[in-house]
């Protein structure tokens, strides 16, 4: 990296990393549209696995806070972001194969994703779901051997006490952010809901919205992201020597 000028990281930047696409193939025989990014040279110190929001909603690997976190973190955070449409989905990316399953199907989805991972070795999986993403992490992860998830506006309407109840006893570390002006679920009843799982821990987001529109907003999730997965990269620069 040259020290010839600095670059604002802002909504748009793409900053350097090996991107690759790749089809991920699940037990029930579909192939869905799926993205790696990687740090330039070496290996991650971890791997974020996307889990998108609402597809019939406009969800997708593309959605904005993912789509910079595959422009930012390989760089910034020494990550590996594994991004893919769940089945049925479609973004620029291309689309999935199969249809929606209201996130019962979609189990194979996330399995998937995880064997991928395995298969190319890479280290220190968690899951980041994104509302309806967090349904999906919620309720499959567990399964997987991830080293936790974080959560992104989780609505808890398909995650129901029983699925939070296998966290419980489990040692993943498990957190939310939830929005404080979120359509679905604010902070305080987020508090309760969770209480089942002592180790959870909910973080409430001043002035926040379930989309969490706005750089500002984006840039607290990721630097959130970070301070889990890879503390010693946080926070985040504002700017990148190029």
């Amino acid at each position: 990296m040259s020290q010839g000028h600095s670059i604002e990281i802002r909504s748009g930047v793409e900053l350097p990393s090996r991107r690759e696409s790749v089809t991920l193939h699940t037990e029930d025989g579909l192939d869905l549209v799926a993205e790696l990014a990687l740090p330039v040279s070496g290996q991650p110190v971890a791997t974020l696995v996307m889990l998108h929001p609402l597809p019939t909603h406009g969800g997708f690997m593309d959605s904005h806070v993912y789509k910079k976190a595959a422009n930012r973190l390989p760089a910034l955070a020494n990550l590996a972001i594994l991004r893919f449409n769940t089945r049925g989905t479609s973004s620029p990316h291309g689309t999935s194969q199969g249809s929606f399953g209201d996130g019962v199907s979609e189990r194979y989805d996330v399995a998937a994703a995880m064997s991928f991972v395995r298969e190319r070795g890479l280290p220190n999986p968690w899951l980041v779901g994104w509302s309806f993403g967090t349904e999906l992490a919620l309720k499959y992860g567990i399964d997987h051997p991830i080293l936790g998830a974080i959560l992104l506006s989780p609505p808890l309407h398909r995650a129901t006490d029983a699925d939070l109840a296998r966290w419980a006893t489990s040692d993943k570390t498990l957190v939310a952010l939830v929005p404080e002006l979120d359509d679905y679920l604010q902070p305080e009843e987020a508090k309760r809901r969770f209480a089942i799982i002592p180790h959870a821990e909910i973080i409430g987001i001043d002035g926040a919205k379930h989309l969490w529109v706005g750089e500002s907003a984006t840039s607290r999730v990721l630097n959130e992201i970070v301070k889990v997965v890879n503390p010693s990269a946080y926070p985040l620069p504002t700017h990148w020597s190029a």
